[in-house]
């Protein structure tokens, strides 16, 4: 694999991270603002970019953003929030044509640059306060937002069960808030919450492109300005369980579909900052990551108990959650080949040959997220989320190192915490 070099700087707070490549014909920009999750901020910090990207004063209006946007050969800006770990982020993704590509000389990345950090340290507000009309709408938007998770039962089984399993830990939260929250909030209150964002929070920016450090620099230097004070430089460590000898916790809910939703959460103890962080990986791919894992083959495949099964791995706390759709009536059927594929995994049962498999997926799968800019800054924004700084040429060589005996190890520590299982009514309808 070539080697991937990134220039880093910084200027006040901002730590810049430069990924020059003649790869792609446009520049993208990832401006990661990175804090605590908290129950007394998550609403207040999710309904926070909306408004943002609502106007600033030299776009004053989304359509004026849209216009400048236009304008620069189609460029996409988007602001959002998520969370990795215990952190939540709120995320501004920009891109845009490299006019080295094209004929006319406009200076697309420097107007660009522009009317990012625009929108992020120039917002429109005046004594003290969002604009009322905006924040009124933002909101409205939001609570819809929040309330289409109910009508995604994926996404709604998922959320529940973040919220049963880890209830009194920060995780738990919902990323986009709390509806009854939102409602209380006024203008002044989240116009003094961005000001504190702007003082306490942690700014990465990626640019990622065919650019040379010095020009990003002198960008960032002449746009890029925060208030100078004291902020936690330190990073948030990775916290891979904080109930580790729980009993096992069993959640049933019944709404009116047809299909259930029957979602396990494991700890794993292992997070991307530990050394068993690729074995990590494996196990997961080789249990339900891919089409030729366990759960697929004998949850969906053999046993038809399923519509779909498969699991996936948060890095930076340490779960493994296991997903899949169900009669209600198999129940007891799923839970228990689920179980019984957990211990097949415990005790080695699967071959070298399919290790090597799944070896050869993962790889495959990480140079495509690498093959996109926005891919490739998620990979490189681990490091500044756990305390382990891993180069992207170490990837590959870590998955190629691991063990079987290292992926029984993996999984002898995975431990089942929280069951959640929304089921159907009789006769319910589909969703």
């Amino acid at each position: 694999m070539e080697a991937i070099n990134v220039n880093e700087f910084s200027h006040g707070p901002v730590n810049v991270h430069v990924i020059k490549s003649d790869t792609y014909k446009t520049n993208t920009l990832v401006l990661h603002i990175r804090a605590d999750l908290t129950e007394e901020d998550h609403t207040m910090r999710a309904l926070l970019p909306q408004v943002l990207q609502s106007g600033s004063k030299d776009y004053p209006t989304r359509q004026k953003i849209r216009q400048e946007l236009d304008g620069l050969y189609g460029a996409t800006l988007a602001g959002d929030v998520n969370k990795k770990g215990e952190n939540h982020l709120i995320s501004f993704k920009l891109e845009v044509a490299n006019e080295k590509y094209l004929k006319d000389s406009t200076p697309l990345l420097e107007q660009a640059f522009k009317m990012m950090t625009s929108v992020v340290t120039n917002p429109l507000a005046e004594n003290g306060a969002f604009r009322e009309s905006i924040v009124k709408s933002e909101k409205r938007n939001l609570k819809q937002r929040i309330q289409s998770v109910y009508d995604d039962k994926i996404r709604y089984a998922n959320m529940r069960l973040n919220e049963e399993m880890c209830k009194d830990e920060p995780y738990g939260l919902f990323v986009y808030g709390n509806e009854d929250q939102l409602d209380s909030i006024t203008p002044e209150e989240l116009y003094a919450y961005y000001e504190r964002v702007m003082k306490e929070d942690l700014f990465d920016l990626y640019v990622v492109g065919d650019v040379e450090t010095d020009e990003i620099k002198r960008l960032v230097e002449g746009n890029f300005s925060l208030p100078g004070s004291e902020r936690r430089k330190e990073k948030t460590p990775s916290t891979a369980s904080a109930q580790e000898e729980a009993d096992e916790n069993e959640i049933f809910e019944e709404q009116d579909l047809s299909q259930g939703k029957l979602h396990l959460g494991y700890r794993t103890n292992v997070t991307y900052q530990d050394d068993d962080y690729f074995a990590l990986q494996l196990f997961n791919g080789l249990f339900g990551g891919f089409s030729h894992s366990k759960l697929f083959i004998n949850v969906r495949e053999k046993a038809s108990l399923a519509y779909y099964a498969a699991s996936r791995v948060e890095s930076h706390k340490g779960l493994l959650m296991v997903m899949s759709g169900i009669e209600t009536s198999n129940y007891e059927k799923a839970v228990t080949i689920i179980r019984e594929q957990m211990e097949a995994m415990k005790n080695g049962d699967f071959e070298e040959e399919q290790l090597e498999q799944t070896k050869s997926v993962l790889k495959n799968q990480l140079l495509e997220t690498m093959d996109a800019p926005r891919g490739l800054v998620e990979l490189l924004y681990h490091n500044e989320l756990g305390q382990r700084n891993r180069k992207l040429d170490e990837w590959i060589p870590g998955i190629e190192k691991v063990t079987k005996e290292d992926v029984i190890r993996v999984a002898g520590q995975a431990k089942l915490d929280t069951i959640y299982f929304l089921k159907g009514m009789e006769g319910g309808s589909d969703e």
